[in-house]
């Protein structure tokens, strides 16, 4: 494996930041001079975060606790603590790394910096700042499910974090959704919450659905032996409501306990949304600072 890599994307705004697993868009808007020394800060944190993580990868697949276990490195530490919350249900700290490294670069990035608006796209998770008074627009997954594909998040919404999971995405589920989205206060949380209200948009044991065990896939995968969704096939509308509504049921309870501000979720054509209805009546005017979760 190559070390860190850094250039700028063909538009000449935005920098790629590439090591392992890693990929990230950074973009910054400001003072000219605020913004060059703020991608120099992300450059520089890069160097190790990959390494770090590796250190204690062992124990970040380990399942959590409710009492928060002590890790040494920042990024490691924030996938704990945004894990902690929902270890009734099995989960990991894998479950957040993308969003806590996206956490990370982001608050090295604003370190003593004046920036307007910001954001770290890992993959799709993505962490966002916004000043007061700023707004940033974001492209989500929902195309072609009747909701448009960006929504507008403004300063005073404290949403600072987006992440989607699904089945067809990078990362393994438990569940069937095409697409979780969440909204909450960081990428950290997002990037938790989203994957385990995918893994409960669900119909256990329906012979429609393809499931391997995760560790004939990837042996050193955190969710060992549980199966994990391979493909889905051919479901009538009563069992996709049905998969919807119990994964609605867990992004109820997560929005209810302050865990998450907002979420949609998709499947076979049919939507749910938790919480503001901003989200599914997104802005329909393309802003040039846009964020892909």
């Amino acid at each position: 494996m190559t070390g860190p890599q850094a250039h700028w994307l063909a538009d000449g705004r935005r920098l790629h930041l590439n090591h392992g697993p890693i990929d990230l868009v950074v973009e910054t808007f400001g003072e000219a001079g605020e913004c060059r020394a703020a991608y120099s800060q992300a450059v520089a944190r890069f160097q190790t975060i990959l390494a770090e993580l590796v250190e204690e990868l062992p124990e970040l697949r380990r399942p959590a606790a409710l009492r928060p276990r002590a890790f040494a490195g920042p990024t490691a530490r924030r996938m704990e603590v945004a894990v902690a919350p929902l270890a009734q249900m099995f989960i990991t700290p894998m479950a957040a790394v993308a969003g806590s490294v996206a956490d990370e670069m982001l608050g090295a990035l604003l370190a003593g910096r004046r920036l307007d608006r910001a954001y770290v796209n890992n993959g799709g998770d993505s962490a966002l700042h916004l000043g007061s008074g700023q707004s940033m627009t974001l492209a989500i997954a929902g195309t072609g499910h009747g909701l448009a594909d960006r929504i507008a998040i403004h300063a005073e919404d404290g949403v600072r974090g987006v992440a989607t999971s699904g089945w067809r995405g990078r990362s393994f589920s438990l569940g069937i959704a095409d697409a979780v989205t969440v909204l909450a206060r960081t990428g950290a949380e997002a990037d938790a919450a989203a994957t385990l209200i995918a893994n409960a948009v669900d119909l256990p044991g329906h012979r429609a659905i393809e499931r391997v065990h995760a560790r004939d896939l990837v042996p050193d995968s955190d969710l060992g032996d549980r199966l994990v969704t391979q493909g889905v096939g051919t479901l009538s509308p009563g069992e996709v409501a049905r998969a919807l509504d119990n994964g609605l049921a867990v992004a109820e309870d997560f929005r209810r306990r302050g865990l998450i501000s907002a979420s949609a979720l998709f499947l076979a054509g049919e939507t749910r949304i938790s919480g503001s209805v901003a989200l599914a009546a997104p802005n329909k005017h393309k802003a040039k600072e846009t964020a892909h979760a």
